[in-house]
């Protein structure tokens, strides 16, 4: 019986370790699905804007 109660209480010591722990691995697993589920901020790049700049430097470059 005394072996059995010293399990017991080591066990019960660990456990709040144990759930903080899983509670720490758990929650960037948990916030992925809420994260996804909220689509109306979504952050857009701006549009390139296609200047030919640097192709007319080169083509001048070339002929000086």
């Amino acid at each position: 019986m005394n072996r059995i109660a010293a399990i017991a209480t080591n066990a019960l010591r660990l456990l709040p370790r144990a759930t903080i722990i899983l509670i720490l691995l758990a929650a960037p697993v948990l916030a992925v699905p809420m994260m996804r589920a909220d689509t109306s901020h979504t952050i857009e790049a701006p549009a390139h804007k296609n200047t030919t700049v640097g192709f007319v430097l080169l083509i001048s470059l070339q002929r000086g």
